[in-house]
């Protein structure tokens, strides 16, 4: 039988809620939001980095990277999921759940291999900031990016694989929202034993090592930020690290609950919610938690607003709007 299982003509039937209609329409709702944020938050991160030359060092270039790689990650599922909704279809092509399995698997590899960067980063800052321009130097910080974005799309590659050549005997019908590694293992009419172990070996490798570097890291600024006397140091920098370990715990436990179990063990709903949570919510959070919290970003993105304000009188009152709604998060 060959690995497309007569897919490639027929495709594939999405179910998502079709047993819960009813949650259709906060899907829909809910969907909408969290991407109109994604997109502005991660879009106004990207060229908040770009354009201010203050912003030119390591952590805004990994930052830079997450805001590129979370915006493709739901724009991987999130439009297709919203026709969907909108045309009432639950259909997807073999090559587009093909490219939306490769796509989605790979950013979130990237995400997992670039947040355990961004921590080294940080521990670099904290712990050693004498030698900080040295060890984080440009060749340095492009070297890791690029080793980021390589691995993740690597094992996407032999995950995607491994998956799609499982024989289905014809079964077509993914209970889920978009083509995911556990929802499509779950088609298969072989012993997916074999396969599921080989994953969960790419999955230790992509998940509990990058999650271990993070905690250590973290270990160690914590140790650092113990040392400052000042309470208001202290405070500020146990509140920076808090909410960057918030949006680490919450990625990294929800794909860890999804991938390092078996696929039949996986509750049917829950699983989908949670999917939904780190596909969708952590991408939205992230320009939340590492740039409105963050003073740099906010007097940079003041900046550019007042420049493009003298150049455009225009945009006076979004500008008033947008400047009055960061200030509220200083």
């Amino acid at each position: 039988m060959n690995w497309a299982n007569d897919s490639s003509s027929k495709g594939f039937i999405l179910l998502g809620f079709s047993d819960s209609p009813w949650l259709q329409m906060p899907l829909l709702v809910v969907l909408l939001i969290s991407y109109t944020f994604t997109i502005f938050g991660n879009v106004s991160i990207m060229v908040v980095s770009i354009l201010d030359p203050k912003l030119h060092t390591p952590m805004y270039f990994f930052l830079a990277n997450l805001s590129i790689l979370d915006l493709c990650y739901t724009t991987s599922t999130v439009p297709h999921m919203l026709a969907n909704i909108c045309l009432n279809k639950n259909t997807i092509s073999y090559s587009g759940c093909v490219a939306q399995l490769i796509i989605f698997l790979a950013l979130g590899a990237t995400e997992c291999l670039l947040l355990a960067v961004m921590s080294f980063d940080r521990f670099v800052a904290i712990c050693r900031p004498l030698h900080y321009v040295i060890i984080m130097n440009r060749w340095f910080c492009l070297r890791m990016a690029a080793f980021s974005w390589l691995t993740g799309f690597s094992l996407s590659v032999l995950q995607s694989c491994l998956t799609l050549n499982m024989p289905r005997c014809g079964h077509r019908e993914v209970d889920h929202f978009f083509c995911e590694v556990p929802a499509l293992l779950k088609l298969s009419c072989a012993d997916t034993k074999p396969i599921e172990a080989e994953l969960f070996f790419c999955s230790v490798l992509i998940l509990l090592i990058p999650v271990t570097l993070i905690l250590i890291s973290y270990g160690f600024i914590a140790q650092a930020v113990l040392k400052i006397r000042s309470s208001e140091g202290r405070r500020k920098a146990f509140g920076t690290c808090g909410s960057h370990m918030v949006v680490v715990s919450l990625f990294f436990g929800t794909v860890i609950y999804m991938y390092l179990q078996p696929p039949s063990s996986t509750s049917k709903d829950w699983g989908k919610m949670v999917s939904l949570f780190y596909g969708i919510i952590t991408p939205m959070l992230n320009p939340l938690i590492y740039s409105l919290r963050n003073k740099d970003m906010k007097g940079a993105f003041k900046r550019l607003t007042y420049i493009a304000n003298s150049h455009y009188k225009k945009i006076v009152p979004f500008h008033i709007l947008i400047i009055t709604i960061w200030n509220k998060w200083e």
